[in-house]
């Protein structure tokens, strides 16, 4: 079996990921949130998210300035990213009755000649189906790093004082080295 990777590298990894990751969520919910003008909880759920995503990259800014508490920073911005899409999830599911598909669309839809009636079950499911999955991969993904940068919190400590313990001076006078050469 192979050993762990030394502190200060999987301090290094960790900084990666949560740039990556922080980056990737402000991005992607920014454009969620600019196509979502117009819809209130679109736009919400948007910048709670943007929110969790600036969380991460402020928890690996106090990282990369030798502050330890920036692993609750990135474990909390998970949670607040998780919660924000997960509500999101849960009012579609429990409040859209229109399952996706506008009054305007139905209506633009039924003038082409397309039977509501027999599309209705496949739009259901197609509803349904899309916001469980987003719901579950959601959980995994966002708990999964939660999980990832808490279960770190110790060797991020151990590769932060070692960062701050002052480097050993070799070949001192007086040291007892010194006395045998």
């Amino acid at each position: 079996m192979k050993p762990p990777p030394p502190p200060e590298d999987q301090l290094k990894r960790m900084l990666r990921i949560a740039k990556t990751n922080g980056l990737s969520v402000v991005i992607i919910a920014a454009i969620g949130t600019v196509l979502s003008l117009g819809d209130w909880l679109g736009m919400a759920v948007g910048a709670a998210i943007i929110i969790g995503g600036r969380m991460e990259l402020s928890g690996r800014k106090q990282l990369l300035a030798n502050d330890a508490t920036g692993v609750r920073w990135l474990v909390r911005s998970q949670w607040v990213v998780l919660a924000a899409i997960e509500a999101y999830c849960v009012i579609k599911l429990l409040f859209d009755t229109h399952h996706g598909v506008s009054p305007e669309l139905r209506s633009a839809m039924t003038d082409l000649g397309i039977d509501m009636a027999e599309l209705e079950p496949s739009l259901r499911l197609a509803f349904y189906g899309t916001y469980i999955a987003v719901a579950l991969l959601t959980l995994v993904y966002q708990g999964g790093m939660a999980r990832y940068y808490g279960r770190r919190a110790g060797v991020v400590q151990e590769a932060i004082a070692a960062r701050l313990r002052p480097p050993a001076a070799a070949g001192r006078v007086g040291d007892p080295e010194d006395w045998v050469t």
